[in-house]
């Protein structure tokens, strides 16, 4: 390694290990960063090798894919092929003959079969589908290759979680395990890590602490296997629900919008169009922005708005949301159509006047029933499944003794959306409460199709 970056001194075990490696981590710990550096020295020591990075969406792979590029930028730039062969989004070769490739595996990994490979990475590996595995360890059976899964937990199966397991007991891998809150607390401090940082990093590991339960805690943070973590939505469920594809736009189709507009300080806006035809819904589009302004998400709302002529926008209008839903409210073309859902009320009317309690388990077991009954055709799409997967539960005690259910997980915003807009199922009536004679004058509805609208 030529860099001058500090290390940990688990990172620099990861550096000298050989042979398959699980890295089981809570979140923000350096574990894709020391990844990176070790695909990086592998790539550049040895002649001729190929290294695989993958994940089960695109943007996760290119993530890491990107860390590797920079680094060798940084300290190898020598070794960059230019010209035709310069760096891809998805392929970086080098004067030595070695090559790095970055693939999503989709459901199945189908799309990456065939291909011989010396190192295979696979990030966030606890949400690799399982049928992907089948897929891609025999790319190392004729190289003498090796593997290395990085990932937070979800959860005691799957793939990933047997591997550590028989990293534990001995067996076939060299186990890490990494834990948020010591890596915080014993990082030495140096020029990029001052006391300054490390004291915002504890103190937002507190605010973290008490927002999430103790499991929920344990399992993101300390990265620990925790038991009474359990998926919301079944693999087999949300793979038998993917049969949905993209059309053109109807123009007699009932269209239905979803969307969870990001954080602050998270990147991600997800909208989702459902069509609702007779009782069963189809999920047509699912669009992802990132890093965007709110009036660009505001702006493209209803430029989407342009084009499908929604019946219903449904957006989450909690926190930084709420300018959204305000400009909406506002605008002459969506004002009629836009319904605040934000995991603690709806609005029942343009005048704020009736509200009725909604709870974020109401969302979420509506889009279940939903799926259980094969009333909803979902997309078949990588980051709609992992999004889908990625959705915890867990039951826990309130402080008045009562029995709660908490409903939560890390990659949720495209089944945010998604709950938002499957609503309309349970919302038909909604339309009694807009103004008729402005509404049939944009529409040209009848009354009875505005009513059952």
């Amino acid at each position: 390694m030529k860099s001058n970056l500090q290390l940990d001194e688990w990172q620099k075990g990861i550096l000298k290990a050989k042979g398959d490696l699980v890295v089981c981590s809570g979140r923000q710990t350096g574990k894709s960063t020391i990844i990176a550096i070790k695909a990086a020295d592998f790539v550049t020591t040895y002649q001729k090798k190929s290294v695989l990075i993958i994940s089960a969406t695109e943007r996760q792979a290119e993530e890491l894919f990107i860390k590797v590029l920079f680094y060798i930028q940084d300290n190898y730039k020598q070794f960059i092929k230019k010209g035709k062969q310069r760096p891809t989004k998805s392929t970086l070769r080098l004067t030595n003959g070695s090559i790095i490739r970055c693939l999503p595996t989709g459901l199945s990994g189908l799309g990456i079969r065939g291909y011989t490979v010396d190192l295979l990475i696979a990030d966030e590996a606890a949400f690799v589908p399982e049928a992907v595995w089948s897929a891609v360890t025999p790319m190392l059976l004729t190289t003498g290759g090796e593997i290395i899964l990085i990932s937070t937990p979800h959860g005691r199966k799957g793939y990933f979680y047997d591997c550590y397991q028989r990293g534990v007991e001995g067996q076939d891998f060299t186990t890490f395990h990494v834990n948020s809150e010591e890596i915080m607390l014993n990082r030495p401090l140096t020029e990029t890590w001052d006391i300054y940082q490390r004291e915002a990093a504890i103190k937002r590991l507190d605010l973290e602490r008490d927002r999430m339960t103790d499991n929920q805690y344990k399992q993101e943070y300390l990265g620990v296997f925790v038991d009474d973590l359990m998926q919301f939505f079944p693999d087999e469920l949300i793979k038998s629900c993917m049969t949905a594809t993209r059309k053109g736009i109807n123009r007699e189709g009932r269209y239905y919008l979803g969307v969870d507009i990001a954080r602050l300080g998270e990147d991600e806006s997800t909208f989702e169009i459902l069509e609702l035809k007779d009782d069963r819904l189809f999920h047509r589009e699912n669009q992802i922005t990132r890093k965007t302004l709110l009036s660009e998400t505001t702006n493209h709302i209803i430029a989407l708005n342009k084009q499908y002529q929604f019946r219903r926008i449904y957006v989450d209008d909690g926190g930084i949301g709420v300018g959204v839903f305000d400009y909406l409210l506002s605008h002459p073309e969506t004002k009629t159509k836009v319904i605040p859902i934000n995991n603690a009320q709806r609005v029942l009317d343009s005048d704020d006047k009736r509200k009725k309690k909604l709870l974020k388990e109401d969302l979420y077991n509506n889009l279940l029933r939903l799926m259980e009954q094969a009333k909803i055709s979902l997309l078949d799409d990588a980051e709609v499944f992992q999004s889908l997967k990625s959705v915890q539960y867990e039951y826990v005690t309130s402080n008045f003794g009562e029995t709660m259910l908490k409903i939560f997980g890390n990659y949720t915003h495209i089944v945010e959306g998604l709950i938002r807009a499957a609503w309309c199922i349970k919302d038909k009536s909604l339309n009694i409460f807009v103004n008729y004679s402005s509404y049939k004058k944009n529409r040209k509805m009848s009354f009875n199709e505005l009513w059952f609208a």
